[in-house]
């Protein structure tokens, strides 16, 4: 077995609807996709299905990637989730912040599809261990 089967649930989320779209087409049939336009809703959903890794955006209206990263960082349930930043902002200050907020990675938009894939692979075998 390979570890992108679709038994591991990965939560994309981002304000932009065209951005999930484009990585859930990256991710389809390798991993169950669960999807989020907002911070908020993406609490509600980790709050009630068992997630296994977040690509998470940055930039988004009301709560920001690195709050809702904060927040799932600071809940014992939510914390062991690996969090991986997909985003345009990739200068080292940015990366500085959401590695304090608890991010395990940045993936620049955008995408390279082999990239991200190696890199959920990578985080998702670190946690099955």
């Amino acid at each position: 077995m390979t570890i992108s089967t679709p038994t591991f649930r990965v939560l994309i989320v981002d304000d932009v609807p065209g951005n999930i779209k484009s990585l859930a087409e990256i991710l389809k049939g390798k991993f169950q996709i669960f999807m989020a336009t907002s911070g908020e809703k993406a609490l509600e959903i980790v709050a009630n299905q068992k997630i296994d890794l977040i690509l998470l955006d940055i930039i988004m209206p009301e709560m920001d990637g690195y709050q809702v990263c904060s927040l799932l960082k600071s809940n014992p349930q939510t914390a062991p989730i690996p969090v991986i930043f997909v985003t345009a902002h990739t200068d080292s200050n940015d990366r500085a912040i959401g590695l304090a907020a608890g991010g395990a990675a940045f993936v620049s938009k955008p995408t390279s599809p082999p990239l991200l894939i190696e890199t959920i692979n990578h985080h998702l075998s670190k946690q099955s261990h």
